[in-house]
């Protein structure tokens, strides 16, 4: 067997050169060409393994500031490469980053801690987000990385999408546009080998119906949305265009540091109570962070980049999202869905902050030391609460990587 690749959080520059290097190596069973290019002119590259029409489409990137995802797939590059038997029948297809300008702007060199992570933060708007923005414009619009997406979709008609995403703090979980039973067999024992923990209420998720802890079926267009403030809508993201063909979309979530505290299934005890005090918590942290906004915003004259749009839009989505804390505690609420709305509300406003941090930073602005005291507490008190622990990278990667074979071959013969 080849030697893997050494595991670290690769650029896009270095995953475009490792599969310009598996291409040369393997110009038989391996290709690789550009199938668009970004906004900024960033081109978009997909591998492709094996000639089988039968097809999966892996996708990495998706969020700048999800970094597992450019790892894992190149762990599975050659996992393809070397067990014939995956590729006997399918051909599997890797779209190298859906998001090189966000990935230019995220640095995540190794960190050790949550304020490394955030200290080099990046998320961008939702109209941004190359999956994201079907659900917030519309399709003459659309930005070119999603067209390229779409577009490799028709092209390939898979019978399995998965996107790789990540959670900076937490629990493991699956995202399915369509229920693959015998799934959350293989992902709760692979997640318990590793010590992951799964996590069993992903807010992300709320209201779904669920094929086994952690594993959660997204639910139909006449099924309403827990959070009617959010603008995004799963279900009208690119995760859906593979519907079209037959086929789904599985978005597999790894942590970069755990808890053990998002798994417990226990009823909590006053739910409403609960999700009132976050609601209250997120709006003071984020007028926080709008009080060194507003302070700085003279200064600011005239500056309009991606970090300063995607500060602002996260703060803006707050007032929403408190609101609908207030009045929604889903039935049966779980210990781990409080603890999953209590990391989304921390998160949240300490994004907003990290990347505000970082404009003012850039423009040797007075506020700065200031909210870089807030972000350092804000991080370590998040870390605090929920206990967080590293997980090894090689443990994120190798769960990522389990979860897609098993969806695969669990999908297979779903549509077989």
């Amino acid at each position: 067997m080849s030697p893997l690749p050494e595991l670290r959080y690769p650029s896009v520059p270095e995953l475009v050169a490792y599969a310009e290097a598996l291409a040369a190596r393997e110009p038989g069973l391996c290709a690789l060409r550009q199938v668009g290019a970004s906004r900024a002119g960033r081109p978009l590259h997909l591998l492709s393994v094996g000639h089988a029409r039968r097809a999966v489409l892996v996708v990495a990137g998706a969020h700048a500031n999800e970094p597992t995802g450019g790892s894992t797939l190149r762990v599975l590059a050659e996992r393809v490469l070397e067990e014939r038997e995956l590729r006997s029948d399918t051909s599997w297809h890797f779209l190298l980053c859906a998001d090189p300008d966000g990935a230019s702007l995220h640095v995540t060199p190794a960190p050790r801690s949550l304020l490394d992570y955030h200290l080099g933060f990046y998320r961008p708007t939702g109209a941004e987000q190359p999956e994201w923005s079907p659900s917030v414009l519309p399709p003459d619009q659309l930005p070119p990385e999603t067209r390229a997406l779409t577009g490799v979709i028709d092209e390939l008609r898979p019978y399995l999408q998965v996107s790789l995403h990540g959670t900076d703090l937490g629990g493991s979980w699956v995202q399915l546009t369509k229920d693959v039973p015998g799934l959350a067999e293989p992902f709760a024992k692979s997640a318990a080998e590793l010590r992951i923990p799964v996590e069993t209420g992903a807010s992300d998720a709320a209201l779904w119906p669920a094929s086994g802890p952690g594993v959660h079926v997204m639910p139909g267009p006449e099924t309403g949305v827990a959070y009617p403030s959010m603008p995004d809508d799963a279900r009208h993201s690119t995760w859906y265009h593979a519907h079209r063909y037959g086929g789904l979309t599985a978005v597999v979530e790894v942590p970069m540091w755990a808890s053990d505290l998002v798994d417990d299934p226990a009823p909590h005890p006053a739910p409403a109570a609960a999700m009132r005090r976050l609601a209250a918590r997120l709006l003071r942290d984020a007028h926080e962070v709008e009080r060194v906004l507003a302070e700085a915003r003279p200064r600011l004259e005239g500056s309009d980049g991606p970090l300063l749009r995607a500060a602002r839009w996260a703060l803006e989505l707050i007032p929403g999202l408190a609101e609908d804390w207030i009045h929604t505690a889903p039935a049966g609420t779980t210990m781990a869905y409080v603890g999953s709305v209590d990391a989304f509300g921390r998160r949240l406003p300490l994004r907003a902050a990290a990347m505000l941090l970082r404009v003012l930073r850039e423009a040797d602005d007075r506020a700065a030391p200031r909210l870089e005291q807030l972000v350092a507490v804000w991080c370590d008190s998040f870390a605090q609460r929920f206990r967080a622990r590293w997980v090894p990278l090689e443990h994120q990667v190798e769960h990522q990587s389990r979860t897609v074979l098993a969806a695969a071959e669990q999908a297979r013969e779903r549509v077989a």
